[in-house]
């Protein structure tokens, strides 16, 4: 299967950050499309036909969160929407409210987790996803989990990480998101790359690695459920474009 790849990225993926790395988010800012969009939607349309009970799960409960999430993303990107929607590549898409987080597969770049926390629960908890593009890890480990065992097994996620996340999750505001940025280096640039929690890993190199596979992560808290929702912006780019981004941000700091 041919690559699809981003050849620009509007960060430095190179930055250092401490963990967990949020920042505020402009609302404008939640939901964005950019050079691989067709291409990626492409391959997002063809895993839900081909691979939709790997890709896209939701819990009965799960199901009013995820038909506001519909509801937020229609008026953000799609503002007017009644019926369908027509895609920047030009593709037009049916809103089927029976099937709210598939539509949402089909209409934007970013993938959805919703999280919801349970009356006296501690954490919150996976209650759907369409997750078109995971990074090592596999739906159907993580759905109707809480936030530490989803994280299972990220070595950099203890105790005190996951404190500090689950405060995040219990704090975020309406219309205050947030929002963090990972990079890997990895051989392989496939979007969808799903791997079970007990599947070993091996890190690559950074100067044996081909791509680097960076996600912008957001958190956003819908005002009528109160679920909160991850979002997924997947960046896929060789390691030439990487180098002279980093390099290109490095002259321009140089000389301002």
């Amino acid at each position: 299967m041919t690559a699809i790849l981003q050849t620009q990225i509007p960060y430095n993926p190179l930055a250092s950050q401490r963990l967990p790395g949020i920042k505020p988010l402009p609302v404008a800012n939640w939901l964005r499309s950019d050079d691989a969009f067709g291409d990626q939607m492409a391959e997002r349309e063809r895993l839900l036909d081909t691979a939709r009970d790997k890709v896209l799960m939701l819990d009965e409960g799960g199901r009013p969160a995820a038909e506001e999430l519909l509801e937020r993303v229609l008026a953000h990107l799609y503002p007017g929407a009644k019926g369908h929607v027509q895609r920047p590549d030009g593709v037009t898409v049916e809103i089927d409210w029976q099937d709210p987080l598939g539509t949402l597969g089909r209409i934007t770049q970013q993938d959805f987790c919703i999280l919801e926390k349970p009356e006296g629960a501690a954490e919150h908890v996976l209650t759907g996803a369409v997750l078109c593009f995971p990074a090592s890890w596999t739906l159907s480990e993580k759905f109707m989990r809480p936030l530490i065992a989803i994280h299972v097994p990220v070595d950099s996620y203890d105790a005190n990480i996951a404190a500090r996340v689950q405060r995040l999750f219990d704090g975020v505001q309406v219309d205050r998101p947030l929002w963090r940025f990972n990079a890997l280096w990895y051989h392989d640039p496939m979007l969808h790359q799903p791997r079970s929690a007990d599947a070993p890993r091996e890190q690559p190199r950074s100067e044996e690695a081909g791509f680097m596979r960076s996600e912008t992560q957001s958190i956003l808290r819908l005002p009528r459920t109160r679920a909160v929702v991850f979002s997924i912006h997947t960046f896929v780019l060789s390691r030439a474009d990487v180098l002279r981004q980093w390099q290109q941000d490095e002259q321009d700091i140089e000389t301002v």
